[in-house]
């Protein structure tokens, strides 16, 4: 347990943002999984991307992995598209 009342407010705190960033972090697995399965999609891909966007403002995720993320959902798309086509 803490000693100090600032120890006590952080505590607070990081169990505060650690559950925001495990369901900020859930919810970019769902929507990649979501865009894996229809890379076709459009919508589901600008969700994807701008759920990954948001991430990256509120500090959840890295910019290189948002960045990574996204480029492997556009290629996906691109192949798909390209595959219909």
């Amino acid at each position: 347990m803490p000693h100090h009342k600032s120890a006590e407010k952080r505590m607070r705190t990081s169990k505060r943002d650690r559950a925001r960033n495990t369901a900020v972090k859930s919810g970019i697995k769902t929507s990649l999984k979501k865009a894996s399965e229809d890379p076709a999609n459009k919508d589901v891909m600008r969700a994807a991307t701008s759920l990954l966007d948001r991430a990256v403002r509120k500090g959840v995720v890295a910019k290189a992995v948002a960045n990574r993320r996204k480029s492997r959902l556009a290629k996906a798309a691109n192949r798909a598209a390209t595959k219909t086509s």
